[in-house]
């Protein structure tokens, strides 16, 4: 492969799908086309081949004691090796700017917020990842239609198959984890979800680790927010793309002198993990912090999140005035 050409680049997820049998439709056509006139591919599509090869045969055979073992494991690592490098990536254009999204074959490892359009150069969080980038928007194209979908207010779930790779720890993969369970619609604090995965001391370790989310929309951090009600780092500095998406999933946000919050007796609430939600003045509610609540844009969304209409102060009956 010639490292100058972008479209050796491309395909070399497609190289290593095809010399393993496990490509795409149409994968294995461009292959054939690439190689056909690309000796440099063509060599590497051969020793993707004899690797495959190689690993197959040995895992065929009898074992002939350690040194076949070792053999064995030594070429499965090779070639494991293959595949976890083959990380593609595609700058899109959006309505937040340019967003970078990178896939490998766990799944989607990267969305990433560009200040420029300037390609795959352009990404810090790819230059510390320690992966080889191809860049081919063939992969990611999928999931940039789906978030054009989600900003455009069609679609309230990204259902991507998430690659956690690059979290910088256990701990921050936890984290991680835990808010992309977070239902469209709702908020919660950093010290809730510290809560929640069993960490209630660790609220400024979690708002640390969301401030460096490698996944911003899909992982919503932006559901996050201060003890306060206030809304805290995005993605380092981007205070205005979260109170941006937080408004499209029609979370209420006022700005105050100093900062910009959420409007939180605008909101639907939940309790601890009460299956009901309320209004805000229901009961002792209004005084609770918000360590213990989850608050909720809309009706629709807090039954969409399977919850039920308090019997108590029926807010089925007496909604939040829009």
């Amino acid at each position: 492969m010639s490292p100058t050409m972008s479209s050796c680049r491309a395909i070399q997820p497609d190289l290593v799908a095809t010399a393993t049998g496990d490509a795409v439709p149409g994968a294995e056509a461009r292959v054939r086309a690439h190689v056909a006139a690309c000796a440099p591919c063509r060599q590497e599509l051969e020793r993707y081949r004899s690797i495959d090869r190689i690993v197959g045969d040995i895992r065929r055979a009898p074992v002939g004691g350690d040194h076949a073992d070792i053999v064995r494991g030594d070429l499965e690592w090779r070639l494991a090796e293959l595949r976890r490098r083959a990380v593609t990536a595609r700058v899109w254009s959006s309505p937040l700017g340019p967003i970078l999204i990178a896939r490998s074959e766990q799944g989607v490892v990267l969305v990433e917020y560009l200040d420029s359009a300037r390609g795959l150069e352009a990404s810090r969080a790819l230059r510390r990842a320690g992966v080889e980038v191809l860049e081919d928007g063939n992969e990611t194209e999928a999931f940039y239609q789906q978030i054009l979908e989600y900003l455009a207010g069609e679609r309230t779930r990204l259902a991507w198959p998430l690659d956690y790779r690059l979290a910088a720890s256990d701990f921050h993969r936890e984290v991680l984890q835990a808010t992309a369970t977070l239902p469209y619609g709702a908020v919660v604090s950093y010290a809730r979800l510290a809560r929640e995965i069993g960490r209630p001391t660790a609220t400024r370790a979690v708002a640390q680790a969301l401030r460096h989310n490698p996944l911003p929309i899909v992982v919503p951090c932006h559901r996050v927010i201060g003890g306060t009600g206030a809304l805290t780092g995005y993605a380092g500095d981007k205070l205005a793309l979260k109170e941006r998406l937080l408004s499209l999933e029609g979370v209420p946000v006022v700005r105050a002198r100093r900062d910009r919050r959420i409007s939180r007796d605008a909101m639907y609430v939940v309790a601890d993990h009460d299956r009901e939600y309320c209004v805000p003045t229901c009961g002792s509610l209004s005084t609770l912090p918000l360590w213990r609540l989850t608050l909720f844009a809309t009706r629709d969304r807090a039954e969409s999140a399977g919850l039920a209409p308090c019997t108590s102060c029926r807010p089925d009956l007496h909604p939040l005035s829009a």
